[in-house]
């Protein structure tokens, strides 16, 4: 909104700032987590008046969880306020990547908002049905696609980590693909967040990393020099990243151990959603699964217990997702968070590192 006012005006005086995306980027973050901060503790108050008994605890898992009984759940939707907030306000508007991603973004938010109002208003974990969440979620990727695919100027190309250029057109097919990966590392977000802190601080991790990816990609002359694909008007999404982190750092003050309120469904459907538009513009899909490790390491843990249960009546792990595993082996909340988050970062690093090795 600011930088097409600016643009609007002729950029006078101080509002040439307004030009340099770094400034806004850095704008973005400050301003969601101002905003988080702030409506935070009267929002959380809110959420535990209307909730009451807050988000339903599994009598099946941890003795150590049924501690956080009354805890209120839907936090999401503070993120998705800073967030939105931010980015209406700082991002070039006119970018055709900046609403394929806040279409995803609060699509998928809208998603587990239902998703979290079902299991609070009628205390169980069913929440929607399976297969009706997926359909909903699979429309919204598809839309986001085709806006990315057809609003500008970028391929169906797919390029892969440690290969300079790409390695096969997917074409029409690009479509299905990118929807797969919004809607799968949606998910894959959404299993992780079982733990205190454990998935909001991995996102902001991926996050940061996909701050640096998304500028090289926007810059011509960077992309060349790194041998990735370039994609015009992608530098934009720096603003939608670091209206993440500060938003992300924001809730993480209140959901650290002991968590005062829950993302929910709404939060990290919606983030996971979002970090996988901006790797879908970015082309940097598959470099997202290294980034994002940790999220696919959980969701894989949970395909094998089901599939290895249902062929052989066993399980591989005490308890899935695998953070779970490991309480049950002994380890406290703090540590396997802490642990967990150790691992998102050097994950984070490696993918970064794949921008060289090419």
């Amino acid at each position: 909104m600011l930088y097409l006012l600016a643009e609007h005006l002729g950029f006078p005086g101080l509002l040439n700032l307004i030009r340099y995306i770094t400034l806004r980027a850095g704008a973005a973050a400050v301003t969601a987590l101002a905003i988080g901060l702030i409506i935070g503790p009267r929002f959380i108050g809110w959420l535990r008046v209307r909730q009451g008994k807050g988000q339903p605890i599994r009598a099946d898992g941890p003795q150590t969880h049924l501690a956080k009984v009354g805890t209120p759940t839907m936090g999401g939707l503070m993120i998705l306020a800073a967030v939105t907030a931010s980015v209406l306000l700082w991002m070039d508007l006119s970018n055709s990547y900046t609403w394929a991603c806040l279409l995803v973004t609060l699509g998928f938010g809208l998603i587990g908002f239902l998703d979290d109002y079902d299991k609070v208003k009628k205390r169980h974990h069913a929440g929607l049905k399976g297969r009706t969440r997926l359909l909903l979620e699979f429309i919204i990727a598809g839309i986001a696609a085709w806006i990315i695919l057809h609003g500008s100027a970028i391929s169906t190309e797919l390029y892969v980590p440690f290969y300079n250029g790409p390695v096969i057109d997917l074409g029409p097919f690009y479509v299905v693909f990118a929807a797969f990966i919004i809607v799968g590392f949606g998910n894959a977000v959404n299993l992780t967040d079982g733990l205190d802190g454990l998935a909001i601080m991995p996102v902001v991790i991926a996050s940061l990393a996909f701050f640096v990816i998304v500028y090289m990609v926007g810059n011509a002359k960077f992309a060349a020099y790194l041998g990735i694909p370039h994609v015009p008007g992608a530098g934009n999404l720096v603003i939608l990243t670091a209206a993440i982190i500060g938003g992300g750092l924001a809730f993480l003050w209140f959901n650290a151990p002991p968590a005062a309120v829950f993302m929910g469904d709404t939060g990290s459907l919606a983030l996971g959603g979002a970090l996988g538009t901006i790797a879908v513009v970015a082309h940097h899909e598959i470099v997202l699964l290294i980034v994002g490790g940790l999220f696919v390491l959980e969701t894989v843990s949970v395909i094998l217990q089901v599939f290895f249960y249902k062929r052989t009546g066993k399980r591989i792990f005490r308890m899935a997702p695998i953070h779970h595993h490991f309480e049950q082996l002994g380890w406290s909340e703090p540590t396997v968070v802490i642990r967990f988050w150790i691992i998102s970062f050097v994950l984070a690093l490696a993918g970064l590192a794949t921008l060289k090795l090419r």
